[in-house]
């Protein structure tokens, strides 16, 4: 009996925690050498590196120099673990950080009895411009940066401020993740797997990164309005403001 509620317990943990929209390019630092960027777009667990399947998104695009682009068309379907997630193509052309984001279309998640839908981006800079990294999507919740979100070593310190109709969030929840690729990494237990943390009273949050590889910072919000679960009854409807950044591992001196 013990181990049955042991192992219940610990579906369920998996299950409340670690959703993470995953928005990951081949590269965030594009060389004037490179012409293209490879996009990733899945909905995982980002430690376990289990996937849950995409419907096809509401909106991705990207954001540069203060004007969106669209890039629907660009997706591909993909196949994993019997999922389906979404790969693209983007030839990098201008210098100047492009903003890459999607919305994706709300997920039932039956276990927390809610819909969600989480807003990702990611920044990749373009030929060492180093400029526009801040710059705002516009999404409902979203994560302004404070710190440059790349060109990061190990150890470095992230802050951002938590955002909701553009304006700062108190004391809210953000769920911090690594993109455990390979399994390299194996948690000694379920509180290493998803890192919690709160923003202060300002809406500010700071997470320093220990480990080289892509990061996702998930500040969690309710919705304002409720939506309708695939049984067509109304369901509260969690927010997510997603943000990807990436560290390289720090060189000895």
């Amino acid at each position: 009996m013990r181990i049955l509620l042991f192992w219940l317990i610990s579906l369920y943990s998996a299950l409340a925690f670690g959703h993470f929209q995953a928005l990951l390019p081949s590269t965030d630092i594009v060389s004037q050498g490179k012409k293209s960027l490879e996009l990733k777009l899945l909905f995982t667990h980002p430690m376990e590196q289990s996937l849950m399947s995409m419907a096809k998104p509401t909106q991705f695009g990207v954001l540069i120099d203060g004007k969106k682009h669209d890039l629907l068309d660009t997706l591909k379907p993909q196949q994993q673990q019997g999922k389906t997630f979404y790969t693209a193509t983007y030839p990098i052309k201008t210098p100047g950080d492009h903003i890459f984001y999607v919305e994706p279309a709300p997920y039932w998640e039956p276990a927390e009895n809610k819909m969600i839908i989480h807003y990702t981006k990611v920044i990749v800079d373009a030929f060492d411009a180093q400029v526009g990294w801040d710059a705002m999507v516009g999404f409902p919740v979203e994560i302004e940066p404070l710190v440059r979100p790349y060109g990061l070593w190990t150890g470095n310190l992230f802050q951002g401020i938590v955002k909701k109709h553009g304006q700062p969030v108190p004391f809210a929840t953000i769920e911090v993740e690594y993109f455990n690729e390979n399994k390299k990494i194996i948690p000694p237990s379920e509180p290493f797997v998803t890192q919690v943390i709160r923003s202060d009273a300002n809406g500010v949050f700071s997470y320093v990164m220990p480990i080289s590889g892509w990061w996702g910072f998930a500040a969690l919000l309710d919705g304002d309005k409720l939506l309708k679960n695939p049984e067509d009854k109304e369901v509260s409807v969690e927010l997510g403001g997603l943000m990807w950044v990436h560290v390289a591992t720090t060189l000895s001196p």
